[in-house]
Formats: structure tokens, C-alpha cells, sequence
């Protein structure tokens, strides 16, 4: 077995999106995850995936042939320049605009960008402001 390496965050370990054209939500999330630094994780027949974000076709066995709701996922920016260019990114390839970047009421320096997914799923990306991380990241590798 090939060794591999993955980051996780504390929360979530995986989230499964079951969308209706995965070619149009392949590329929408491939531009998006470019702008995030997020690198692509790998396809195969029928998915893609990135970190903790799995998108299939309704034919996956782990759909069982059911499109997912919509949902509101949030990714971390590291700075308001990349919400910015999420925002950009998003609606140049394939994504509808939700809530234009700019700073929101939730708590001081919140700075978010929303935009729809082909399915219609809210997906946001958010910078929380001046803050210091221990790590970027879990690094599990096995």
C-alpha cells in the first residue's frame, strides 16, 4: 500500500455531496479550491474529492441513489484577498452569487463571500480576521 498523507481539521471528518452533473461541479470546485490552496484529492468514476469534501454521482454505492439536500459548507481563507477571489472564481465557473464578500455581523473581522453550487448548495468561504493558528493543519499520514 502506497503511503498517503491527509489533513484534518477537529470537527468533521468527511462530508458527501451527491449532485446531479459532476463534470460541472468538478470544475466548479477545482476553481474554487485553487483560489483556497486546497489541492485536488483525486477522481474516479463517478467522484472526485478534496480533504474532508467527497462529491459523487447518485449512481456511487455510497449515495445509494439519492441527490444530497442543499447544504451550507464554509471553507477557511487565509486572508479577505482570497474571499475575494473565491467570490470571482465561483461565478466565473458555474456558481451563482449568494452574498457578495464583505464583512458580516456574526462577530468583528468575520469576512465572508457566499455563492450557490451547481446543485444549489451554499458554499462560503469566510476569514475570521487577525488571529494566530498553533498549525494549519492535522497531518495524519498512513
Amino acid at each position: 500500500m502506497e503511503t498517503q498523507e491527509i489533513h484534518r481539521g477537529r470537527l468533521i471528518d468527511h462530508i458527501q455531496l451527491v449532485v446531479r452533473d459532476l463534470p460541472a461541479s468538478q470544475k466548479f470546485y477545482a476553481a474554487v479550491f485553487e483560489v483556497l490552496a486546497i489541492p485536488m484529492g483525486g477522481t474516479g468514476e463517478g467522484y472526485f474529492w478534496a480533504d474532508e469534501l467527497f462529491v459523487s454521482t447518485a449512481d456511487s454505492e455510497a449515495a445509494q441513489g439519492v441527490l444530497t439536500g442543499r447544504h451550507h459548507l464554509a471553507f477557511q481563507a487565509r486572508d479577505r484577498a482570497v474571499v475575494d477571489a473565491f467570490h470571482k472564481a465561483a461565478l466565473a465557473n458555474g456558481g451563482a452569487d449568494n452574498g457578495g464578500p464583505g464583512e458580516r455581523a456574526y462577530h468583528p473581522g468575520y469576512y465572508a463571500a457566499f455563492v450557490l453550487d451547481p446543485d444549489g448548495n451554499n458554499i462560503e468561504a469566510v476569514h475570521h480576521g487577525a488571529a494566530q493558528r498553533s498549525v494549519p493543519s492535522v497531518k495524519i499520514t498512513f
